[in-house]
C-alpha cells in the first residue's frame, strides 16, 4: 500500500499499543515502524532492475524481519522514551512492523511475509493507493489524536477507524468473488477456453475490476464494473514468447519470468525488445492500449540481459485517471 496508508495503519497499531502510556507519540513510533519496511526500495539504488525487483516486498515484509528487529527498534526508542518499558516499545515495533505485510499480501505486487521461504502472498483485492481504505481511517485517527491519551474517546476513534478500515478491506474480498464468477461466466457464455485467469481491482477503487486471462497463445484482458449493462468484452494481446527464445534461458530472463509469475508478454517496438509484466495492467482502457504499467527494455551486452524500466509519460497517467472515472460508471 502506499506510504500514507502504512504510516496511518502503524499509528492506529502504536496507538492500540502503548496510547494510554505515552499519547501521540505512541502514533508517531507506530508511524515510523509502519514505514521502515518500505526502505527496501533504497536497493534499486545500488542494484541492478531485477535483483531491486526481487528484493522489493522481500525481506523486510517478512515475519522473521519484525521479530528480529522489533527488540532493537525497541531498545533504541527505549534510550530517550522513559514512559514506555522496553518490552512495551519492542511489542509496538513488532506489530507496526508485521501489520505492514499483512496489508501489502491483500495488493497485487503481494509480499514474501515467510521469507526466506520461496513464496509471495498476493490476494489482490485492493489497489495499492484506495481512498476509501484510507481516509475514513485517517480521519478517525486524527479525532483520536487530539483527545488526551487517558481519554475513552481516544481508543473509541481509534478503534472505529480500526474497524471500518478491516471491514472495508474484508468486503473487496467478497467483491474480488463476486466479480471473479462475472467474469468466468462470461468467457463461458463466448465459448472462450482458458488456462488461467486473474482478477484484480482498477485503480483508486473496487468498483471497476479487471481480469488477466491466460490462453495457450495469447492473453485476455476484460473489465468489469458493477455499473455495468453491457457483457463483458475482452482484449487480445499475444504472448509473443517466441522473440525471446535465443536469450530465454539466460539467468536474468528467467528470474525475471518468476518475478512476473509467468504472466509476460513480449513487444517489439523500433527493433528493441519489451519485457511487459501482465499482473498490473495497461496505461490506458482504449481497446487499442499497447503500453503496460510495468514494461521493460530489454538490452544485451557482454553476453549478459539487462532490463531498464520504460519511462513513464505525466499525460499518460492523467488520461488512465480519466478513463477510469468513465469505465467506472459503466459500459
Amino acid at each position: 500500500m502506499d506510504s500514507l496508508t502504512q504510516i496511518v495503519l502503524g499509528a492506529a497499531v502504536g496507538e492500540v499499543v502503548a496510547g494510554r502510556q505515552i499519547g501521540n507519540r505512541a502514533m508517531l513510533y507506530g508511524a515510523i515502524a509502519g514505514t521502515i519496511p518500505d526502505l527496501d526500495v533504497i536497493a534499486s539504488n545500488f542494484t541492478d532492475t531485477v535483483s531491486a525487483l526481487e528484493i522489493h516486498r522481500g525481506f523486510t515484509h517478512s515475519i522473521l524481519f519484525s521479530v528480529l528487529f522489533a527488540p532493537v527498534f525497541g531498545w533504541l526508542f527505549s534510550l530517550f522514551e522513559k514512559q514506555a518499558s522496553w518490552k512495551k516499545l519492542s511489542w509496538l515495533f513488532f506489530w507496526g512492523f508485521v501489520t505492514h505485510p499483512l496489508l501489502d499480501a491483500h495488493t497485487t505486487w503481494g509480499t514474501q511475509l515467510f521469507w526466506p521461504l520461496d513464496l509471495r502472498l498476493a490476494y489482490k483485492n485492493i489497489f495499492v493507493i484506495d481512498p476509501l481504505y484510507t481516509l475514513p481511517f485517517l480521519i478517525f485517527l486524527i479525532m483520536a489524536m487530539r483527545q488526551k491519551r487517558s481519554s475513552p474517546k481516544r481508543r473509541k476513534y481509534n478503534k472505529i477507524g480500526l474497524i471500518i478500515s478491516s471491514s472495508y478491506l474484508a468486503l473487496t474480498l467478497i467483491l474480488k468473488g463476486i466479480t471473479y464468477i462475472k467474469f468466468q461466466n462470461a468467457l463461458k457464455d463466448q465459448n472462450i477456453d482458458y488456462v488461467d485467469m486473474q482478477t484484480k481491482p482498477s485503480a483508486f477503487n473496487s468498483v471497476l475490476w479487471t481480469a488477466n486471462v491466460k490462453t495457450d497463445d495469447a492473453y485476455l484482458i476484460g473489465h468489469y464494473s458493477f455499473f455495468d449493462s453491457e457483457p463483458i468484452s475482452f482484449e487480445s494481446y499475444p504472448k509473443n514468447h517466441e522473440l525471446i527464445n535465443e536469450i530465454k534461458d539466460k539467468p536474468k530472463m528467467q528470474r525475471m519470468i518468476k518475478i512476473s509469475e509467468n504472466w509476460f508478454a513480449i513487444s517489439k517496438e523500433n527493433k528493441k525488445l519489451y519485457f511487459n509484466d501482465l499482473r498490473f495492467g495497461l496505461m490506458s482502457l482504449s481497446p487499442n492500449a499497447k503500453t503496460f504499467v510495468f514494461s521493460y527494455e530489454i538490452s544485451e551486452k557482454n553476453d549478459t540481459i539487462f532490463f531498464k524500466e520504460r519511462d513513464k509519460k505525466p499525460e499518460d497517467g492523467k488520461k488512465l485517471v480519466k478513463e477510469l472515472w468513465g469505465r467506472l460508471k459503466g459500459n
